[in-house]
């Protein structure tokens, strides 16, 4: 059975979240205001809708990487983790690396949401790690000599 994502609008004029192509990972989130992120800076961009996810899911607020790329806009603490028992507006933390003011205007899309499912895990405590090639290289051991 295919898993659902709910969303409520809390806009009606907003647009639902939605895929640009078949097969692509992210549902594209859109501003709900007009926001201006100045230099350096960061905004709060809610996006007029809240969800609810299936027990065992997670979406993640990922930034776009054409706003990026064009204006140098980044999401902060990427990625959002939004838990399947949230249920007020998502927003995403709009960061500013660009060499200008940011201008959001309504609908623009700000962000993408990844929806995945989480392992169940068990945590157990233990005196020593079992081994591996890498060990506990790091922070630029990579391809290192």
């Amino acid at each position: 059975m295919t898993p659902e994502l709910l969303i409520q609008r809390l806009d009606p004029a907003v647009p639902l979240p939605a895929r640009a192509h078949p097969g692509d990972a992210g549902y594209d989130l859109t501003a709900r205001l007009d926001v201006e992120v100045p230099v350096g800076g960061r905004a709060l961009v809610p996006t007029g809708i809240a969800i609810a996810l299936p027990a065992g899911y997670v979406a993640l607020a990922v930034p776009r990487s054409g706003l990026a790329l064009r204006e140098g806009a980044t999401l902060l603490n990427s990625p959002g983790v939004i838990d399947a028992g949230y249920r007020g507006e998502v927003a995403a933390i709009v960061h500013n690396t660009g060499q200008a003011p940011l201008q959001i205007r309504r609908g623009d899309r700000i962000a993408q949401l990844l929806v995945l499912q989480l392992p169940d895990v068990r945590v157990q405590e233990v005196t020593a790690l079992p081994g591996t090639h890498r060990g506990d290289g790091g922070f630029g051991s990579t391809g290192r000599a």
